[in-house]
C-alpha cells in the first residue's frame, strides 16, 4: 500500500524558475525533464504513465494518446496563456483538470508588440546589421529611411486584454486606433482608449499597422490569408504576437514578394520552430523566436502561476485558472 505521506507525482517538461520549483517541492514529488531539447514524444508518454499531474509548455501536445497511457493523471497545467496544445474535450472525458496562465503576460506582450512594430517600421535590424558589419560609412540623408509611426492608423485584431494594452500604448504615439473583435467592446472602453470598432475587412483597408491578438481557434486559423493581405495598403505592416497559424505564411510570403504590403514582424509561426523559407532573409521582415512574454519577471510569474494551479487542485480547491470547470464534480479528493 502507498504511504499516507506520499506526495502526488508531477512530470514537469521544462526546467522552471526557482520560485516555482520551491513551491512544487513543498507539495509534490516533481520529476523534471532537463534535456537540451524539448522532451521527445516517446519519452513524454513513458514518463507520464505513473504521474498524477503534468506541467507542460505549448510545445507538448496533450491529446487522447497521452491521456490513455496516464490512468492516474488528474491535472494538466500549461505554462502559457494559450492552450491549443491541450485537447480540452479529451481532458474532460477523462476527468482531468486543465489550467493555463492568463493575465500575467499581457503588459509584457504588449511591450514586445511595440518592439516589433517600431523595429520593422524604422528598419532597426538593418541598421544594427550595418553598424555591426563594420561597413557603415557614417550618416547620410537617405540612409535607411523607414516609416513614421506617430500619427498613423493602428488596426488591432482581437481586443482582449493584450489588444487593449497595445491600444493604451498607441495613444502615446498619437495614433488613430481601430479594432476588430468577435464581440464589440463596451462604449466606455472605446471612449477610454479612443478606439473605433470596424469589421475586419474595413480595418485591413484603413490601417497602416495591423496587429494580431486573437486566440487560435478553428475560426481564427488563417484569419489572415491571401484575400485579407490583398485588402491591406501597400504601405501597411503586419505584426503577429498571437498564434502562428492565425496567419497563412505561404500567403504572407507571396504578398511580401509582390509588394502587396510594406513588411511584417512576427514572433510566432505556423509550424514552429520552422519558419516559411519565403520569410527568411527579407529586409522588410522582423522575425523573433516566440519571445513576446520573455521577461524574467513575467516568465517567473507564469511558472509560479502554473505551480499554484497544481497546488490548488491537489489541496482540494478549485484551480484559479481552470479551463474545463465541468470536471470539478468528477475529481476525487486529493490522495491522503
Amino acid at each position: 500500500m502507498e504511504s499516507t505521506t506520499q506526495k502526488p507525482r508531477l512530470l514537469v517538461t521544462h526546467p522552471l524558475f526557482e520560485p516555482a520549483r520551491r513551491l512544487l517541492a513543498e507539495h509534490f514529488e516533481a520529476e523534471y525533464w532537463n534535456g537540451p531539447e524539448r522532451i521527445p514524444r516517446a519519452e513524454l508518454l513513458r514518463r507520464i504513465a505513473d504521474k498524477d499531474g503534468l506541467i507542460c509548455l505549448l510545445t507538448e501536445k496533450v491529446d487522447e494518446e497521452l491521456l490513455a497511457v496516464a490512468p492516474r493523471l488528474r491535472l494538466v497545467a500549461t505554462v502559457s496563456v494559450g492552450y491549443d496544445n491541450i485537447d480540452l474535450a479529451a481532458c474532460s472525458r477523462h476527468g482531468i483538470a486543465a489550467t493555463n496562465t492568463p493575465g500575467v503576460l499581457d503588459e509584457t506582450t504588449a511591450d514586445f508588440t511595440w518592439t516589433l512594430l517600431l523595429a520593422v517600421a524604422r528598419r532597426l535590424l538593418e541598421g544594427v546589421e550595418l553598424v555591426q558589419s563594420g561597413t557603415w560609412r557614417g550618416w547620410s540623408l537617405d540612409q535607411l529611411c523607414g516609416t513614421d509611426v506617430w500619427g498613423k492608423i493602428l488596426g488591432i485584431v482581437g481586443f482582449g486584454r493584450i489588444g487593449r494594452a497595445v491600444a493604451r500604448r498607441a495613444r502615446g504615439f498619437g495614433m488613430r486606433i481601430l479594432y476588430s473583435d468577435a464581440v464589440r467592446a463596451p462604449a466606455e472602453t472605446e471612449a477610454e482608449l479612443g478606439a473605433e470598432y470596424r469589421e475586419l475587412d474595413s480595418l485591413l483597408g484603413e490601417a497602416d499597422f495591423v496587429s494580431l491578438h486573437v486566440p487560435l481557434l478553428p475560426s481564427t486559423r488563417h484569419l489572415i490569408g491571401a484575400a485579407e493581405l490583398a485588402r491591406m495598403k501597400p504601405t501597411a505592416f503586419l505584426i503577429n504576437t498571437s498564434r502562428g497559424p492565425v496567419v497563412d505564411e505561404e500567403a504572407l510570403a507571396q504578398a511580401l514578394e509582390r509588394g502587396q504590403i510594406a513588411g511584417a514582424a512576427l514572433d510566432v509561426y505556423e509550424n514552429e520552430p520552422r519558419v516559411h523559407p519565403g520569410l527568411l532573409g527579407r529586409k522588410n521582415v522582423v522575425l523573433a523566436p516566440h519571445m513576446a512574454s520573455a521577461s524574467l519577471e513575467t516568465r517567473t510569474r507564469m511558472a509560479v502561476m502554473a505551480a499554484e494551479n497544481a497546488i490548488a487542485l491537489f489541496s482540494g480547491r478549485r484551480p484559479p485558472n481552470l479551463l474545463n470547470p465541468e470536471v470539478l464534480d468528477r475529481l476525487q479528493s486529493p490522495q491522503s
